[in-house]
C-alpha cells in the first residue's frame, strides 16, 4: 500500500481532505481541439491549463473519493481506465470512488481518442499529440497521489447559486435544427458549490460547476486558454489567495455562452461565475456529513441500424472528417466488428443524505440533468463529461428533432450515429441502478 494512505484519522472532524494541482499546459505548439476549421497549431498561451484533484476521506474505512478536474476537451476511456487501474493498485482507490471530469475547453490541446476524426494530423503533429497524451496520463496519476498525500481534517459544506449567461443553442429554422440561440429552450442555471475549510476556518478549496460549453472563444483563436471556466478559477483564486478553485462541467452539451466570440467575453463570463461562487461561499451553507457511498457502472448504448453501403457511399462522396469517419467505419466492417454500441460510464457519489454527485459520460445534454433533478429531488450535482467523452448524448426529444448533437457531431467522434431511440431510457436505467446502490430512491417522476 502506498504511503499516501498511511495517515491516521484525526478524530473530531467528519472528513479529511487534500487538494493538489499539476500544470498541464503544452510546452510546444500543438493542434488545438474543438473546432474542425482550425488550420495550424497553437501560437501561444493566454494562461496555464491545470489538472486539479480533491481527495475526501470520511474515516469510515471505505477509502477516499477523489474528484479530478482537467482543463481539456475531454478525458477518454483509454486514459481514465489506465489511470484508475494505477490508482487502485498504488493508492487503493476503488474505481467507484474516482471521478474524472473535463471542462471541455475548445481552446486546449488535442487529446488522443477524443474527437478522433476531426483532424488528420501530419506525422510530426501526431507525435506531439501522442507525447502530450502520455504526459497527461502521468499528470493525472501524479495529481491523485499528491491530493491523497495532503489529507487533513476539514469541514465540508454545500450551497447552490445561479448564473445566466448560458443559452440553449438548438435553434429551429425552416431548414431544420442548427446551432444558434434559442432563448426559450431548456437551460440549467444552477451553480453548485462545494466548500472545503480546515477546522480552523481557512478556505482550502471550492469545487463548483456550470452547464455551459466552454465556447466563448471561436476557432479563430489560437492561444491555449481555459475559456470562461479557466478565468472563473483564476478570479476566485485571486480573490482567495491560497485556495484551490476547481471547475467541473455539468450537463451543458446543448448550451453555449451568450454573448460569445471574444477574449473579453470569456473574461466577463468567468468573472460572473466567480462572483456567484463568492456569493454562495459567504452564505449559510449546508454542512455535509458522512458516510461516503459510491457506485460505478458501464452500460451499453446502441446505435441506430446502419449498413456498410452507407459508409461506402460516404467514402466516395464526402471530404474531410466525414471521409475519415467513413474510412474508420469501413475498417470496422472489414474486421467483422462493425460499431453497433459504445460503453457508457455512470457514477454516483453520495455524502450522507445531504449531497449526491451523479457523473455521466459524454456530452450529456441539459435534458438529462433536468430529468435527474426531478426524479431525485434534493442536493444533486449532475456532471457530464465524466470518465469518458465518447460523443454527445442526446435525449429522446432531441433524437426526434435531429440536428448537430444528434447526427453531424458523430462525424467528428468517429461513430456511426445517431443513437437508437432508447438511448435516454438506457441511460436512466443505469442512473437508477447506481443511485439505488448509494441509497437514493427515485421519485419516478420523468
Amino acid at each position: 500500500m502506498s504511503a499516501f494512505l498511511l495517515v491516521c484519522p484525526v478524530y473530531g472532524a467528519d472528513f479529511r481532505a487534500g487538494v493538489a494541482r499539476v500544470d498541464i499546459t503544452p510546452t510546444a505548439p500543438i493542434w488545438m481541439s474543438g473546432y474542425g476549421e482550425r488550420s495550424h497549431t497553437s501560437t501561444g498561451v493566454s494562461h496555464p491549463l491545470w489538472v486539479k484533484a480533491l481527495a475526501i476521506d470520511d474515516n469510515k474505512g471505505g477509502g477516499p473519493v477523489v474528484i479530478v478536474a482537467a482543463d481539456v476537451i475531454g478525458l477518454p476511456r483509454s486514459i481514465t481506465d489506465q489511470v484508475a487501474a494505477r490508482a487502485s493498485k498504488e493508492y487503493s482507490v476503488d474505481r467507484s470512488r474516482l471521478t474524472f471530469n473535463a471542462s471541455h475547453i475548445h481552446t486546449g490541446p488535442v487529446v488522443m481518442h477524443v474527437l478522433p476524426t476531426m483532424f488528420e494530423l501530419a506525422p510530426e503533429d501526431l507525435l506531439v499529440a501522442e507525447d502530450y497524451a502520455r504526459k497527461l496520463s502521468e499528470d493525472l496519476f501524479t495529481v491523485i497521489g499528491a491530493a491523497l498525500s495532503h489529507l487533513s481534517p476539514v469541514e465540508i459544506a454545500y450551497g447552490e447559486g445561479q448564473a445566466h449567461f448560458a443559452v440553449n443553442r438548438r435553434e429551429q429554422t425552416p431548414r431544420g435544427m442548427r446551432i444558434g440561440i434559442n432563448p426559450s429552450g431548456p437551460v440549467d442555471p444552477a451553480v453548485p458549490v462545494l466548500r472545503v475549510r480546515s477546522i480552523d476556518g481557512n478556505l482550502l478549496a471550492v469545487l463548483f460547476g456550470y452547464a455551459c460549453h466552454n465556447t466563448t472563444l471561436g476557432g479563430d483563436f489560437y492561444q491555449l486558454n481555459g475559456d470562461y471556466a479557466g478565468y472563473a478559477q483564476i478570479d476566485f483564486e485571486r480573490d482567495h489567495p491560497g485556495t484551490t478553485a476547481m471547475f467541473i462541467m455539468l450537463g451543458g452539451g446543448d448550451q453555449n455562452p451568450n454573448p460569445r466570440g471574444s477574449l473579453a467575453l470569456a473574461e466577463q463570463h468567468g468573472r460572473t461565475l466567480a462572483d456567484e461562487v463568492n456569493r454562495v461561499v459567504a452564505t449559510g451553507l449546508i454542512t455535509i456529513k458522512p458516510p461516503i457511498r459510491a457506485a460505478f457502472q458501464n452500460i451499453e448504448l446502441e446505435f441506430a441500424l446502419h449498413s456498410r453501403e452507407i459508409f461506402e457511399k460516404e467514402l466516395k462522396e464526402a471530404k474531410g472528417a466525414r471521409r475519415r469517419r467513413a474510412r474508420a467505419m469501413l475498417e470496422a466492417y472489414s474486421d467483422r466488428h462493425p460499431v453497433r454500441q459504445v460503453l457508457y460510464p455512470i457514477q454516483a457519489i453520495r455524502f450522507g443524505t445531504s449531497l449526491t454527485i451523479l457523473a455521466l459520460g459524454g456530452e450529456a445534454v441539459v435534458d438529462y440533468a433536468l430529468r435527474a433533478k426531478r426524479e431525485y429531488p434534493g442536493n444533486l450535482i449532475v456532471a457530464a463529461y465524466s470518465n469518458d467523452v465518447m460523443s454527445y448524448i442526446p435525449s429522446q426529444r432531441m433524437l426526434q428533432e435531429g440536428g448537430y448533437e444528434v447526427v453531424d457531431s458523430m462525424t467528428y467522434y468517429g461513430l456511426p450515429g445517431p443513437y437508437a431511440d432508447d438511448v435516454e431510457e438506457r441511460v436512466f436505467d443505469g442512473i437508477h441502478r447506481v443511485m439505488k446502490t448509494v441509497g437514493f430512491k427515485t421519485s419516478k417522476t420523468p
